[in-house]
């Protein structure tokens, strides 16, 4: 299958889940809704669990992808971790799927797969990476940290200047994720990162 196809049979299955609880969703509507047979459905994600996975990894990537892209954006260290923050807070509140996967906590509404491995026979390369671990929401502080301590120190830099700012940037991460649970009140993100983050990230 075409990656098109598939992102098309993923976006229906997301649509979908905004009309209704998981367990509602049914294959052949999906299917119908890209404009490919069931057959091809199943071909793909070999059945409706399979369909999940790859579902919550794609919105995982997508999260993560947002990370990049304010990272990679101008400004100062402390300023671009802001940006990440403030990206982590409006992708949980724009998309279900986002805010379950940072928080843990899933509802009834969606799918909510074994973030452990499951055994996979796919020939699609894109389906088994999904049949892998999923990200749990400590996973993501790991991994966010980590690209911010990469992004922030550049080429040149020592393992001293890494480990000086990983404290900083998990705290930054751990941070845009209470704001998901709680979000802060006037002042919002920034204003918090500002008052925890280290002068000399200015």
């Amino acid at each position: 299958m075409m990656p098109a196809a598939r992102e098309s049979l993923l976006d229906a299955a997301y649509t979908a889940l905004a009309r209704r609880p998981w367990s509602a969703v049914r294959m052949v509507d999906v299917a119908a809704a890209a404009g490919v047979s069931r057959q091809t459905l199943y071909n793909e994600f070999g059945g409706k669990d399979g369909l999940a996975r790859a579902l919550v990894r794609r919105e995982a990537d997508g999260y993560l992808a947002g990370v990049e892209r304010a990272l990679a954006g101008p400004g100062e260290p402390k300023e671009r971790l802001t940006a990440v923050a403030e990206w982590t807070r409006s992708a949980a509140r724009d998309n279900v799927l986002v805010r379950a996967m940072l928080t843990g906590c899933w509802s009834e509404r969606l799918p909510s797969p074994p973030p452990a491995a499951v055994p996979s026979s796919s020939s699609v390369p894109a389906q088994r990476r999904a049949d892998g671990p999923l990200p749990t929401p400590r996973d993501f502080v790991r991994i966010v940290r980590d690209r911010a301590v990469i992004a922030l120190t550049g080429p040149t830099a020592t393992a001293a200047d890494a480990a000086e700012l990983t404290r900083p940037c998990e705290l930054a991460v751990r941070l845009a994720l209470s704001c998901v649970a709680a979000p802060p009140g006037e002042g919002g993100v920034a204003e918090l990162i500002q008052a925890v983050v280290p002068r000399q990230l200015v």
